[in-house]
């Protein structure tokens, strides 16, 4: 019967638990990929209904298809057909990869100061029908810009749902069906920018959204 060196043995151990090191090490790296010091946080993301009388910035996004507004023809008050964009809010604050210790921690500078200049949204379900065009809404890309200082928040608005969505399958589909029918879906937004170096960063935040033909405001 052979037997294993003890100091292999030893080697074996050493490498499964490195191993279980690295995998709990890299699990945090993913969020924090890239050549820039400092990474993005968001720290809020909400959402408001352009249907709404007036902008209400909540968790989640009940977007209305279509809304019956009131309008004045000829003296006579009718329900007119209308859309509206929905609108989404975000605020970010930055922190250093290599934090420092407790006794001597780093603090971020104006060259780490991150300029987000652009933003993409695209809409999956938890069924898994992520069809663009006949499951979920089509995904699409904005334009923002705002800086994230070194030692604050930033605060942007943006456009979550365009009105001209609306007009298109799926969501022209539930126009008129009194809100029996809905589309539930999650909105995945990620925000793309450049620390003062040049260095590329991203962060990615998550939304509910449920599309339907919602009651509408008196």
């Amino acid at each position: 019967m052979t037997s294993t060196p003890i100091v292999h043995r030893i080697s074996r151990g050493l490498a499964v638990a490195a191993c279980v090191a690295m995998t709990a090490s890299c699990a945090g790296e993913l969020a924090r990929t890239g050549k820039s010091p400092a990474y993005l946080i968001i720290e809020s993301l909400a959402a408001a209904s352009g249907a709404e009388t007036s902008l209400t910035f909540t968790s989640q996004l009940n977007s209305d298809v279509q809304t019956l507004v009131d309008q004045t023809i000829g003296g006579v008050t009718i329900k007119v057909p209308t859309v509206f964009n929905d609108s989404g809010r975000a605020s970010f604050r930055l922190a250093l990869k290599n934090p420092g210790s407790a006794l001597s921690p780093t603090t971020p500078s104006t060259i780490n100061e991150i300029t987000i200049t652009r933003y993409r949204v695209d809409f999956k379900r938890a069924d898994g029908r992520n069809r663009p065009g006949e499951d979920v809404p089509y995904g699409f890309d904005g334009a923002v810009t705002v800086t994230v200082p070194a030692g604050g928040t930033a605060t942007v608005g943006f456009d979550l749902v365009r009105h001209t969505m609306k007009f298109e399958p799926p969501l022209r589909n539930l126009i008129n069906s009194g809100g029996l029918f809905q589309i539930n879906t999650i909105a995945d937004i990620t925000f793309y920018g450049r620390d003062q170096a040049g260095n590329e960063v991203s962060v990615t935040g998550s939304i509910t959204v449920n599309f339907g033909d919602f009651g509408d405001p008196s």
